[in-house]
């Protein structure tokens, strides 16, 4: 066996180190394990991390495609990215807004920077996304709203600091199973608040279950309980925050508040008195996909400025999805431009666009919608129509949408209606597996995958860290950095270098732009990362680190322009979707402890349906009945077969199905919160329908 090779895991965001070897003969990985000199793991690793890189299930791209005459047939390199780049230069054309592009936080920081700028620069669209709106945007904005600027102020240090551990709409047992060992390694309290009694609730001290989509109600019923008990580090709040006498005229009674989330005054003081001690507040999708999910990160910052909760083994925590989320915030030209600068500023535009070697009037003046809006526009036919055929022959060329690393004709809700509108767009896939995107492509871009990639990436808690390839790439299939220059090459030929690029100059050119920012990381080269593994930003030199953010040596400063931390103003509405006589039940969506995303990395065989778990009454109160093992789970925009599992852990109620499946999203909404743009996943009404029952087509559906 070959020689250990250290890279960082990107299954998720904690940024384990991982020992890979490459296989003996041929390409792949012949074995991996934990890191033991990795300073952010120490040498854990999770089994889903080491299967997933090593043996993954999902179907290999292995060389270019392209649809002839309704067909995906394989073709060169060179076919695949004129008629790529074709399409991409005639749409942006006629309208460089026209071209939609969507990344991913699976991806490296150099390639999603790379992405961006071919995005932002080479094309100059306002519809472009990273993929965090659909998992981090909400916890973005309420950062900026309280503290001025992206990023938990915590860092892993904190953990075993905390008295308390409070998880709040996050299941870290199944997400994130190196850092749920960390909290139940440490003597700190841990309570669990979901509606579903999780898996990390079955190592809770505590556990508050409320009722979905009442996030918002509950955290402040918990205010409300600290204001009228006085239990407010009122010294912190008068001489660092702002606006807390405002939110305080606003605060709903506790009983009101507790009664609208479905809980107990009981769960309401078991919450207040966590507030007492050092408390670490975590939270994860449960809070951001929702219509309301800024307000509800906002109202759990609240709480910890409220307590004094800020500093040593404290503060709020939003627990990262995907492995490069942090990343993709920091480098991707999404909500920010590369080190979180100010996207309309003139004076960053101007420092970019020089960077760049592009005119500033080609950057968007806004960081434009996110995939749910850019997949409306392309149903609305702002980005629609198709593109050249196999042949590259009909005309006129039509409007593109590109993807990398992403597969949202399954991860958007709403599936039914997105898919539509990804077949009636010229769609070009850039990914290592085949997806249900991929499958409606018209041209298909096979990429390296991890262990084949070379880069960094950036994980939760701010520390960058390598990404390394064990093997090399079999012959049909390239770099994501290679194949983002060769369309940015065509396209931009003054932007982007032609390729093979070197990773390492790529993110030197982005750690340059990041200088003197928020989140500079100007001081973490590859050399020091080759000596110290991982370092967190902001490093604005070679000897510094991030820690606890927002402290200095004279106390705390916040980036705001007081430069105090402002409480926010949120408050409880009501849910996009009530549950009614039609549709009585209520969906909720969540991971599974054995897969991740859309599950691509992890199906084997034809697809079965996705499991359904349910309580006891929920089936005893329905007229539905299961037939040879399925049942049908139906909303106002779709339906869905399912299997069943009887589960006492899941609220009377509720239909609790997992993310991964490719057709849970038929049934979810399309509404978003209308600050970060993120998705309501997490909630919608449905109904149990008997399988041999004409279900008939939902209203939304045939456009009623």
């Amino acid at each position: 066996m070959s020689e250990p090779v250290p890279t960082t895991c990107m299954r998720c965001a904690v940024g384990c180190g991982h020992l890979q070897h490459g296989a003996d003969r041929g390409y792949g990985i012949g074995g991996i394990s934990g890191d033991p000199a990795h300073p952010v793991s120490g040498g854990l690793a999770c089994g889903r991390g080491l299967r997933e890189t090593s043996e993954p299930d999902g179907q290999w791209l292995t060389r270019p495609l392209l649809r002839k005459d309704g067909e995906l047939v394989p073709t060169s390199w060179d076919t695949a990215l004129e008629v790529a780049t074709n399409a991409l230069a005639d749409a942006r054309a006629r309208d460089p807004n026209r071209v939609a592009v969507l990344g991913s936080g699976q991806q490296t920081n150099e390639a999603a920077y790379l992405l961006g700028k071919l995005a932002r620069g080479a094309i100059g669209t306002r519809n472009y996304d990273a993929n965090t709106t659909l998992c981090m945007a909400s916890a973005v904005t309420a950062y900026y709203d309280a503290f001025g600027s992206d990023g938990p102020p915590p860092t892993y240090d904190d953990i075993p600091e905390a008295d308390v551990h409070l998880i709040w709409g996050a299941n870290p047992a199944v997400a994130h199973p190196v850092l749920f060992r960390w909290l139940r390694n440490s003597e700190g309290r841990l309570i669990v608040v979901d509606p579903v009694e999780s898996e990390s609730a079955d190592h809770a001290d505590d556990h508050v279950s409320l009722e979905p989509g009442t996030d918002l109600a509950l955290a402040r019923a918990v205010l409300a309980r600290l204001v009228e008990t006085e239990r407010v580090d009122r010294a912190f709040v008068d001489e660092h925050t702002e606006g807390f006498e405002a939110l305080v005229e606003e605060l709903p009674p506790v009983g009101e508040a507790a009664a609208t989330a479905g809980v107990s005054p009981e769960d309401v003081e078991t919450l207040a008195t966590a507030f007492e001690e050092r408390t670490l507040v975590y939270w994860g999708m449960g809070i951001n996909q929702s219509t309301q999910g800024t307000a509800s990160a906002g109202a759990l910052i609240d709480l910890c400025l409220a307590s004094g909760n800020l500093g040593e083994g404290a503060g709020p925590f939003s627990l990262t999805g995907q492995a490069n989320s942090m990343g993709t915030r920091v480098c991707s030209s999404k909500g920010t431009w590369p080190g979180h600068r100010e996207f309309t500023d003139p004076a960053h535009r101007e420092t970019v666009a020089e960077t760049w070697n592009v005119p500033v009037e080609r950057l968007p003046d806004d960081p434009g919608p996110g995939p749910v809006g850019i997949g409306q526009a392309m149903a609305a036919g702002e980005v629609d129509g198709r593109g050249p055929s196999a042949g590259g022959t009909e005309s006129p060329p039509a409007d593109v949408c590109y993807t990398v690393a992403t597969n949202p004709v399954a991860g958007l809700p709403d599936a039914a209606r997105a898919r539509e509108a990804f077949e009636d767009t010229f769609l070009i896939a850039q990914d290592a597996f085949k997806t249900e995107t991929t499958a409606l492509a018209d041209v298909v871009l096979p990429a390296a995958t991890w262990g084949e990639s070379e880069g960094t990436t950036t994980n939760m808690e701010r520390s960058v860290s390598r990404v390394r390839a064990a093997t090399d790439l079999p012959g049909g299939v390239r770099q994501d950095l290679d194949i983002i220059a060769a369309l940015g090459r065509e396209l931009a030929p003054a932007v982007f270098d032609r390729p093979p690029l070197e990773p390492r100059a790529v993110y030197d050119e982005l750690r340059g732009l990041t200088y003197g920012t928020p989140a500079d990381l100007s001081g973490i080269d590859y050399g020091r990362l080759e000596t110290e593994l991982a370092v967190r930003w902001p490093a604005p030199d070679e000897e510094s680190a991030g820690g606890y953010r927002y402290r200095t040596e004279e106390g705390w400063a916040f980036e705001t322009p007081s430069g105090r931390a402002r409480f926010s103003s949120g408050q409880h509405a009501t849910l996009p979707e009530a549950t009614d006589e039609e549709y009585p039940l209520t969906l909720t969506t969540a991971r599974k402890a054995d897969e991740y995303n859309t599950g691509v990395r992890t199906r084997t065989g034809p697809d079965e349906p996705p499991i359904a778990r349910l309580h006891p009454e929920t089936m005893s109160g329905t007229d539905a009945h299961v037939h040879d093992g399925l049942l049908v789970v139906r909303s106002r925009r779709g339906t869905v077969t399912v299997r069943t599992e009887i589960d006492e852990r899941i609220p009377e109620g509720v239909v609790w199905l997992p993310i991964h499946h490719p057709e849970v999203n038929e049934l979810t909404l399309p509404e978003t919160d209308p600050r970060s743009d993120e998705p309501n996943y997490k909630q919608c009404a449905v109904r149990l329908l008997t399988p041999s029952e004409p279900v008939g087509q939902p209203a939304a559906a045939r456009g009623d």
